[in-house]
C-alpha cells in the first residue's frame, strides 16, 4: 500500500513525508492537528485510479478531516474495501512528474519510464503525447552509474534547476528498487514543491516474493486481515493458491498445466450453465498423501466449489504416486471430503496410477482419460450439484 511504500521510500532516503495511518474516522482529527490542519486523506486499497474513483480528498481542518475520512473509510474501489486512510499533509505542488523502474522481462532488463508529465491524467499522455514519457533501458550489470542517470534526466526533460535534486531522488528511488528485490518502483505525482525541493507524494511498490529470505522485515508489509482466508491457509501450508469465482476446484501439478486446466474448464463450462474456475492450485513436483490432503483440505472448505478437477500429468511424481496420494488424503479428509472428484491422469506409470484409483472405487472419484473429457465431467458434475443452503 502508499503508506508502506512510503515507509521504503524513507528507509532509502527518498524525500518523502509518510504521514499517519488511521482505521477510524475520529482518528483523523488528531492526525491531522498534528501534520498542520490543512490535509489529504488517501484511502488506502492496493490499486491505482484512487483519485478518481473519489479515494482521496483535500480537508481544510481537523473536523474536515474526520468527515472526509468518514466518506471513504468503507468505500468499495475496483472490488476493496477501504480499511484505512493515510492522513497526509497537503502540499504546495509547483510541478508533477511520473518516475518507475521496473522489470523489463521481454528484454532481460530494467527499465526507466518518467515523465515531467506526471498526475491523475498520466495514462492519457501516454496514449496521446508518447513522445512526453521517456523510457530508458537499464542493464542490471552496469546498473545506475552517472551516466545512465544522466541520460534519464535529460530523456525526462527535468529542467536545470531540478535536475541535480531529481538525480539524486532518481538515485535513492533505484536502490530502493534493487537493494529491496522489487519488480516495480512508482511515484505518481514526484513532484517539484513551491519552495523548489522534490518529493515523493505517492509510492507504489512490488516487491518480489521469490526473494523473501533475503528480507525478513518484508513480512510486516502483509495485512493479513484483507488477505483471503483460504488464500492465507494456504500460504501457511506452503501452496500455490489463487481464489476465483468459480465452482469447479482445480488442483494440478504444475503452473502451466494448471493454467491450461483453467481454461478447458472455462471452456467446457461454457455448455454447463457457465461453470468456471474456482481457484488455481499448483502442488507442484510433490503429491504426497498430505500435500494432496491440504490442496483438497483448502478447496473443499470454499463453499462455492461444487466439485474438483484434479488434472495431473506424472513426470517426475509418477502417476501411481499421485493415485496413492488421492486415495490417502481422501481417508485422511474423512467426512471432510463431500464432493465429487474428477480425476485425470496421464504421464508416467498412468496404467498402474489409473489401476490403484479404480482398485480404490472411491464413491467420490471419477476417473476421466482425456482432460477435455475430465473437464467436461467436472464442469457438468459442478452445475448438478445443489446451491449451497438451497
Amino acid at each position: 500500500m502508499e503508506y508502506q511504500a512510503k515507509e521504503l521510500f524513507a528507509k532509502h532516503g527518498v524525500p518523502v513525508t509518510v504521514g499517519t495511518v488511521i482505521e477510524t474516522p475520529e482518528e483523523a482529527e488528531a492526525a491531522a492537528e498534528a501534520l498542520g490542519g490543512r490535509v489529504v486523506v488517501k484511502a488506502q486499497v492496493k490499486t491505482g485510479g484512487r483519485g478518481k474513483a473519489g479515494g482521496v480528498k483535500l480537508a481544510k481542518d481537523p473536523a474536515d478531516a474526520v468527515e472526509k475520512a468518514r466518506e471513504i473509510l468503507g468505500m468499495d474501489i475496483k472490488g476493496l474495501t477501504v480499511r484505512r486512510v493515510l492522513i497526509a499533509p497537503a502540499a504546495d505542488i509547483a510541478e508533477e512528474y511520473y518516475f518507475s523502474f521496473l522489470v523489463d522481462r521481454s528484454n532481460r532488463n530494467y527499465l526507466c519510464i518518467a515523465s515531467v508529465e506526471g498526475g491523475v491524467e498520466i495514462e492519457v499522455t501516454a496514449v496521446e503525447n508518447p513522445d512526453a514519457v521517456a523510457k530508458v533501458s537499464i542493464d542490471p550489470q552496469v546498473g545506475l552509474d552517472d551516466a545512465k542517470l544522466d541520460e534519464i534526466v535529460t530523456a525526462t526533460g527535468f529542467q536545470t534547476d531540478v535536475a541535480d535534486q531529481a538525480k539524486e531522488a532518481i538515485r535513492k528511488l533505484y536502490d530502493v528498487f534493487l537493494k529491496e528485490d522489487a519488480s516495480l518502483v512508482e511515484v505518481n505525482p514526484l513532484v517539484k514543491l513551491g519552495d523548489g525541493s522534490i518529493e515523493a507524494l505517492d509510492g507504489k511498490v512490488t516487491l518480489d516474493a521469490n526473494a523473501d529470505f533475503r528480507h525478513e522485515d518484508h513480512a510486516a508489509f502483509e495485512v493479513k486481515e484483507d488477505a483471503d482466508p483460504l488464500e492465507a491457509a494456504a500460504k501457511e501450508k506452503g501452496l500455490n493458491y489463487v481464489k476465483l469465482d468459480g465452482s469447479v476446484g482445480i488442483i494440478g501439478n504444475g503452473a502451466g498445466l494448471v493454467m491450461s486446466t483453467l481454461d478447458v474448464v472455462a471452456y467446457a463450462g461454457e455448455k454447463h450453465g457457465g461453470v468456471k474456475p474456482a481457484n488455481f492450485l499448483d502442488i507442484g513436483g510433490g503429491a504426497s498423501a498430505e500435500v494432496m490432503a491440504n490442496g483438497l483440505h483448502i478447496i473443499v472448505g470454499d463453499p462455492q466449489v461444487k466439485s474438483v478437477f484434479v488434472n495431473v500429468f506424472g513426470g517426475i511424481t509418477a502417476c501411481d504416486a499421485v493415485a496413492n496420494g488421492i486415495v490417502q488424503a481422501l481417508q485422511l479428509l474423512g467426512d471432510e471430503a463431500d464432493k465429487p472428484l474428477v480425476v485425470r491422469l496421464d504421464g508416467n506409470n498412468v496404467a498402474e496410477g489409473r489401476r490403484i484409483l479404480d482398485e480404490a472405487n472411491h464413491p467420490l472419484v471419477t476417473l476421466v482419460g482425456t482432460m477435455d473429457g475430465a473437464a467436461d465431467k467436472a464442469a457438468e458434475l459442478a452445475n448438478a450439484q445443489p446451491t449451497q443452503g438451497a
